[in-house]
């Protein structure tokens, strides 16, 4: 990755980490879920509004590190408007990409600025960081009742 593109991703999640969209418990909201990363102390509550297999609104509440608070702004961002099957395509798309081997990786279609994670999967520790408000959002989705754990 050169150093240009490292520095805008940086900036990217520095602008999602001090000014979080959707931050926020949607009033209309029927589904949520936890999220806990003990490793870190990240805890976060992910909220959708779901009708008619839609995600029409989503926010999310607590406290976390830079990648945590920015992955669950840009995945708000990213989730909101789209149907059900679409946001478990794009959770699917997520986690390959912070988790593969890039060499072995299927290529990423359709991530958009959620791309600018790519990077975590060379530091084993952040990569719970960046998918635990996507588990909360999975959780959520499936309206289990349970937490989502990075352990």
């Amino acid at each position: 990755m050169s150093s240009d593109l490292r520095e805008l991703y940086q900036s990217v999640i520095l602008d999602h980490n001090r000014r979080p969209r959707n931050f926020c418990k949607p009033e209309c909201a029927n589904r949520s879920a936890k999220g806990i990363n003990p490793l870190c102390g990240d805890q976060l509550t992910v909220y959708l509004a779901i009708e008619d297999g839609v995600v029409k609104d989503v926010g999310f509440d607590g406290t976390g590190c830079a990648i945590s608070t920015a992955s669950a702004s840009l995945m708000t961002q990213s989730i909101k408007g789209k149907k059900v099957e679409e946001v478990e395509h794009l959770f699917a798309g997520f986690h390959n990409m912070v988790t593969s081997n890039p060499q072995s990786r299927i290529r990423d279609e359709g991530l958009g600025k959620l791309s600018v994670f790519s990077g975590v999967r060379e530091f084993p520790m952040r990569v719970k960081c960046a998918t635990l408000a996507w588990h909360a959002m999975n959780e959520a989705l499936r309206d289990t009742g349970k937490a989502a754990t990075t352990e």
